[in-house]
């Protein structure tokens, strides 16, 4: 299906709520004809020239771009919506069927006591998402949404229940697997009002969730002898499960400041480009516990999950069509030298992950604490290999398998590998990283911010070569409020490693004159960067950038180069190749 056919619809679709906003209005008192429209525009660019020293890619067009214009209308009972999206020419670093124009997203909302149906385009999760997330995130290029239906109920106190299907979107085209789910959460405070006195609220949750794929021809072919040796070809073919299904349970206890989260989830088999077209069942359980109260805070993580990668394409590989999202337990980094190393969440064959972090605020007037109060944040994160698998010789009934003695990794069409401990905990790193903040308030109008952070990145794991490479990286950042017009930040990070680039510096000044203007200059340094020839060379990538914002407009152009790495989100990444050339950013929404 070319969802580009689809823009005189939607254009007609916005045409229509426009008129009938202006109309309806005029009557104020009747609620279904008080509409709202809704809106935003966002438009990146870039204008590209070569650089051979850090690897830009090479491309015909004078210009790229990553366009998107998104129109609603909304009463008290109906919601209604489109997107255009422009990706003809996009920006690097995307997977090539991104490439394309048109209207993938449009849908139609109703709500009436206690009920909300959709048709059409929709995003939703159910739980933490371990069998079902559909989300957009642009900076990856991820829209994984439905096209179908979806009832939401909330017409029984203190229950929640949904109900959806539809086929996933990849791109320009839908992939031709349906996926059904249900969803039910029960509020048990809701019915118990002892426990709001108390402050106390349980939620328990259970989740379902199907994808129907047609089987295909996946398979080899294999040379048999004959008693007089003469050669003869055979073709072997794996049985597919057409249907794969999955569960998901979960309790949410709140107590106060205290806040515990216990979810499972579970999948059947699903032979798929991930694990090897192996035949075992996934599973994710993940347990979370957090304080929190003025001043202090704590959270602990814990994950273990094998052979999770759950698609409504079996074949897809990279970033698309996923159906469920298995999160990374790693910090959200934000300064530049510490997302050099960011970790992407193994869902096949799957992973441990741990995760803790803290804060405690000195109060004011205190020996630690000084005159305005300090902060100090802490977080610790591991993420390591479950049990070492056991290769085992059993296929399943009606398919083949390939496993060789000689080939420890050739499982093609087993079980894959004998169920072990799901508990033991694995020999192998995956990641790990440590680090700590200090926030203090110098005076009235200084902050100064200082970090540190150590580094443990598996990039065999994550990248497929390179080894375990450990970094120290060093952050100090100050904002000065010169007055209620200006105000200045700048930043100075150094990163070392051994293992890889060896030093990298960073240095950032930001100018800023409320409430329009914003000027960025930084520099990001390297004498270690490898060109395509194989040669090291000292490489600046400069930037500078003119911020402009007005009401709910923001425009910003600037000019520079980016090195090479990877955009990562909620241990999901994109690999984004090195540019250089006028940037520019157009966001509106009204």
């Amino acid at each position: 299906m070319k969802y580009r056919n689809l823009a005189a619809i939607a254009l007609t679709l916005g045409t229509a709520l426009t008129a009938s906003a202006q109309t309806f209005n005029a009557d104020s008192d009747n609620e279904w004809k008080k509409w709202r429209i809704t809106g935003s525009i966002q438009s990146d660019v870039l204008v590209p020239q070569d650089d051979e020293t850090i690897g830009t890619e090479k491309t015909d067009n004078w210009a790229l771009t990553n366009t998107y214009v998104q129109l609603g209308a909304i009463n008290k009972f109906i919601e209604a919506g489109a997107r255009l999206e422009f990706n003809e020419y996009p920006l690097p670093g995307f997977e090539p069927d991104f490439k394309g124009w048109g209207v993938p997203f449009y849908y139609v909302k109703g709500n009436f006591k206690g009920f909300e149906l959709t048709g059409g385009t929709f995003y939703d999760q159910f739980g933490s998402g371990l069998i079902f997330r559909t989300y957009e995130e642009r900076s990856l290029g991820i829209d994984n949404s439905l096209l179908g239906g979806r009832l939401v109920v909330d017409a029984l106190k203190g229950v929640r229940l949904k109900a959806l299907g539809g086929k996933q979107r990849r791109y320009w085209d839908l992939n031709d697997s349906w996926v059904y789910g249900a969803d039910a959460e029960l509020s048990f405070h809701d019915w118990f009002p002892r426990m709001q006195e108390h402050n106390t609220a349980l939620t328990l949750g259970a989740s379902w969730v199907t994808k129907q794929e047609k089987s295909e021809e996946i398979g080899r072919t294999i040379t048999k002898y004959d008693a007089d040796g003469m050669p003869h070809l055979f073709t072997q073919s794996l049985k597919l499960p057409e249907k794969v299904g999955s569960f998901d349970v979960r309790a949410n206890l709140r107590k106060g400041n205290y806040s515990f989260l216990a979810e499972y989830a579970q999948k059947s088999q699903d032979p798929s480009y991930d694990n090897g077209y192996i035949y075992r069942n996934g599973r994710a359980l993940m347990l979370s516990g957090s304080y929190s109260k003025r001043g202090m805070s704590f959270l602990a993580q814990v994950k273990r999950s094998e052979d999770m990668a759950f698609r409504s394409r079996r074949s897809m590989t990279l970033t698309s069509s996923f159906i469920n999202h298995l999160p990374a337990f790693t910090q959200q980094q934000t300064y530049s030298l510490a997302t050099i190393y960011p970790y992407a969440t193994q869902n096949v064959p799957g992973e441990w992950a741990f995760q803790a972090e803290g804060s405690y605020t000195f109060k004011r007037k205190t020996a630690l604490g000084g005159k305005y109060g300090t902060t100090i944040k802490a977080a610790f994160s591991h993420v390591r290999a479950g049990e070492t698998p056991i290769a085992k010789e059993i296929a399943t009934e009606g398919n083949y398998y390939t496993y060789l003695k000689s080939d420890k990794t050739a499982l093609y069409g087993t079980q894959g590998f004998e169920n072990g401990n799901f508990w033991k905990v694995g020999d192998e790193k995956y990641y790990q990283e440590f680090s700590v903040d200090l926030d203090k308030k110098i005076t009235k109008t200084f902050k100064l911010n200082l970090k540190y952070l150590h580094q443990q990145y598996n990039k065999t794991v994550v990248e497929g070569e390179g080894g375990m490479i450990k970094a120290n990286i060093a952050i100090a950042e100050g904002k000065w409020n010169i007055n209620r017009k200006f105000a200045l930040r700048a930043e100075a990070q150094y990163l070392h490693t051994k293992q890889d680039q060896k030093d990298w510096w960073f240095g950032l000044i930001e100018f800023s004159m409320l409430p329009h203007f914003m000027f960025t200059i930084s520099d990001q340094y390297n004498a270690h960067v490898v060109d395509a020839e194989g040669n090291e060379n000292k490489v600046h990538y400069f930037q500078g950038l003119v911020t402009f914002t007005q009401k709910s407009h923001r425009l910003s152009v600037g000019y520079g180069k980016t090195r090479a790495g990877y955009n990562c989100s909620g241990g999901v990444c994109r690999y984004v190749p090195a540019q250089k050339g006028v940037t520019a950013s157009y966001t509106y929404n009204f």
